[in-house]
């Protein structure tokens, strides 16, 4: 795991973009195996990347536009939560760094 991704996004995030995948690996093994066309198992990673995959859905409906809306879904919300775990973990106390 490269050092800087496990920097920014912490243990949470990385297991949340780990489960995220797990979930997304699933609904494309179920719907691919699914011959009746009305599988629903494409939602639950769609849910589990929210809100922001449902911006994605305004696009035209194809197996791209679903794979990165649970993508970039995914991503951003990794980043959110590595970044609220930083800040929860220095509480009160200023962002350390350079003052300007």
């Amino acid at each position: 795991m490269p050092r800087r991704l496990r920097d920014f996004v912490g243990v949470f995030g990385l297991v949340y973009l780990g489960v995220c995948a797990v979930l997304l690996v699933w609904a494309t093994v179920v719907t691919v195996g699914d011959s009746s066309d009305e599988s629903m198992a494409g939602v639950i990673p769609l849910l589990a990347t929210a809100p922001t995959s449902f911006v994605f859905l305004a696009l035209p409906a194809n197996g791209v536009v679903f794979f990165t809306a649970v993508l970039a879904g995914a991503a951003i919300n990794a980043g959110i939560i590595g970044w609220c775990a930083r800040a929860l973990r220095r509480g009160g106390r200023p962002p350390e760094g350079p003052v300007t």
